[in-house]
């Protein structure tokens, strides 16, 4: 199926059905909200994907590829939905990377994706609620779902004899999404959640919270929130009543902002992101590096490859027509085919002209598996002298 896919592309841009043109493609993230600091290296992430392809002049003999910024602000559903029309409509976009959070995705998605056949790929919307959602071979994501994610954290606390804890979770899609699938992971293997209560974003004071889950007990507390936001509110508030100091940390807290708040105050807190020490997630660090960006930021890697995906499968489709080309995008990402990392957008835009077939590794070892999803790596990080230290990769 893949080849023969590859072979009509081919067939078809040999016709003249396909020629250069210039398209739009949009970038919806939150640049402001509770994961604001995250956004910058993810949107550098997905440029410098569009950057590689236009200017090799390789896309459908010498489309060019102009990125569109759209704020979905995180957890403001009304507001993405807003940019989502925005993009779709007024920008005329070919395609969204994005959104950046599992709530602003799932409003993007039914509200401005579906009714007007737009592709999108998200780098970090992890919610297990999306895995199921109608989406009409639309949507897809670079990063795994938190049922993947609920399961690396209960190795990740067996594997430091840590059976009791207490969970604090952001009251969204992604917060009780994660809270759910870990505590129900984690009490199946034998562990015990002593209390899972949802705590609010911005508020100025989670004494209340805290109180609670300290009353409840654990060894540590995992903090299933934001590090712009509420997350590190909560982790404040612990602090200073001496409730707890050692927490667990998934995705959405692993930033450069929880250094900031807290540097060496929680040494000896670990947890996960999305990651993975695969050759291609080098050459993508030293690549950011040189453009200027720190490409080992959250989710910056899996903004590439959801970037990458979505241009390739126009080469390999031998159309920019999202309705078209969302039938690639699973072929290209997955084997048979010559595996392609950053920096090679253009020979693999080559390879699938003249009718060959890719397998896209990219910079986070892409593997897309059920109803478009990351089969999933995660890098296990500790907090060490007040810095994010890599421990290893799961």
């Amino acid at each position: 199926m893949k080849r023969l896919l590859a072979a009509t592309a081919a067939t078809a841009l040999f016709a003249g059905a396909a020629s250069a043109e210039d398209i739009k493609l949009g970038i919806a993230l939150g640049f402001t909200g509770p994961l604001e600091s995250l956004a910058p290296s993810m949107a550098a992430g997905a440029e410098m994907a569009i950057a590689e392809v236009s200017d090799s002049g390789k896309l459908l003999d010498g489309t060019t590829i102009e990125a569109v910024r759209g704020d979905s602000t995180c957890i403001d559903a009304g507001a993405a939905t807003a940019v989502g029309e925005r993009l779709a409509t007024s920008d005329g976009v070919k395609g969204i990377m994005g959104a950046m959070c599992s709530g602003a995705t799932g409003a993007i998605l039914s509200n401005v994706a579906l009714p007007n056949g737009i592709v999108m790929i998200s780098p970090s919307a992890t919610s297990p609620g999306l895995t199921t959602v109608e989406d009409n071979g639309l949507f897809f994501r670079t990063s795994p779902s938190d049922a993947r994610q609920g399961q690396i954290m209960t190795d990740i606390l067996n594997d430091r004899g840590i059976t009791e804890v207490a969970v604090s979770y952001t009251n969204n899609d992604y917060g009780k999404g994660l809270a759910d699938s870990f505590q129900a992971v984690f009490e199946e293997g034998g562990g015990t959640v002593t209390l899972s209560a949802p705590h609010e974003d911005n508020k100025g004071d989670y004494s209340a919270e805290i109180g609670a889950l300290a009353s409840a007990g654990g060894e540590l507390l995992v903090v299933a929130g934001y590090a712009d936001s509420g997350g590190s509110g909560i982790i404040q508030s612990a602090l200073d009543s001496g409730a707890f100091d050692t927490f667990m940390l998934p995705d959405g807290m692993v930033s450069s902002t929880l250094i900031e708040n807290f540097g060496s105050d929680i040494d000896g807190s670990f947890g996960q992101h999305p990651g993975t020490d695969s050759p291609g997630a080098q050459q993508f660090e030293d690549a950011a590096s040189a453009a200027g960006f720190d490409g080992a930021s959250a989710f910056a890697k899996e903004s590439y490859d959801a970037t990458a995906l979505m241009l390739l499968a126009m080469q390999a489709a031998g159309s920019t027509d999202p309705s078209v080309y969302k039938d690639s995008v699973m072929d290209i990402a997955n084997a048979p085919g010559e595996e392609i990392f950053p920096g090679e957008l253009g020979k693999a835009l080559d390879i699938l002209k003249d009718g060959g077939d890719i397998d896209y590794v990219g910079a986070s070892a892409v593997e897309l598996i059920g109803p478009g999803e990351s089969a999933g790596n995660y890098r296990e990080i500790e907090i060490e002298g007040g810095e994010i230290t890599t421990v290893g990769y799961r």
